[in-house]
């Protein structure tokens, strides 16, 4: 009888767990020198021994059957009692190499799925930046095409906003009845800490309360050009335009006198 054979016939006892020591380790070897027959053997006993269960017949056993079961395994446990090395020499190498690839790409998928996510987020905000780069893009471009439409218009009217002081800058303003009202002014002061720059529309009515409309600051250089695309009264009702120096947020009443102001003819 070849070895193979010897091998063989150790296949169900080793699946049962019923092999002495010395059987088992040359079983194990034989088996981790790559025998394809006894591998698929094994395989085979092992999925007949998990069907065993099934083919029972239902039984309870008597109380003193268990009680009989009971001093056994307690007698065997004080006698003998299982060191740790020897629970762990019980299990096959094989299944030790499955639970270590398992828990490898476990760690891996995890891994991956962060990264994933990381650059989800990235690309997500990347791309709403640069939608809003867009955004913001199209509207200087209106406000840009407005205003050139606004100075080029035969029927836009003209306002000259004359300063307070001397040493100040003049203003210029074109209203547009449909398309609005451009304010434009060069090497204008920047307004003091916390305020602003507040346009103000006069109303003809006697008696009426000034206006207020936008809120602004010079750039850097002093230049000025400010667009009120929708101001809040036809011409025909306003009789002057002025310009005060408010709070930062701008007020809903004049709390300074005007520094520009300019009549429309």
């Amino acid at each position: 009888m070849s070895n193979a054979d010897t091998f063989r016939e150790m296949v169900e006892a080793y699946a049962l767990g019923a092999l002495d020591t010395d059987e088992r380790v040359a079983l194990e070897a034989h088996l981790a020198s790559g025998c394809a027959d006894c591998m698929k053997a094994i395989e085979e006993a092992r999925w007949l021994v998990s069907q065993l269960a099934y083919y029972a017949p239902d039984a309870v056993p008597s109380d003193m059957l268990k009680g009989r079961l009971m001093q056994t395994v307690r007698a065997e446990a004080k006698a003998a009692p299982i060191s740790t090395s020897s629970a762990k020499s019980t299990i096959p190498v094989w299944m030790w190499a499955g639970v270590a690839a398992l828990l490898v790409f476990s760690i891996y998928s995890a891994w991956t799925a962060r990264l994933l996510e990381r650059q989800t987020r990235e690309v997500n905000e990347r791309a709403a930046a640069e939608l809003r780069q867009l955004q913001q893009t199209n509207q200087e471009l209106l406000a840009a095409k407005r205003e050139a439409m606004i100075l080029t218009d035969p029927a836009s009217v003209k306002i000259a906003l004359a300063p307070s002081g001397k040493d100040m800058p003049s203003l210029e303003a074109m209203w547009h009845s449909q398309l609005g009202l451009c304010v434009m002014g060069h090497k204008v002061p920047m307004p003091g800490s916390h305020r602003v720059l507040q346009l103000w529309l006069i109303p003809k009515a006697q008696g009426a309360k000034p206006m207020p409309s936008v809120t602004f600051w010079p750039e850097p250089d002093g230049r000025i050009a400010k667009l009120v695309m929708d101001p809040p009264e036809a011409m025909q009702e306003v009789k002057a335009l002025a310009v005060t120096e408010e709070p930062s947020g701008g007020s809903p009443q004049p709390t300074s006198a005007p520094m520009w102001v300019g009549g429309l003819s």
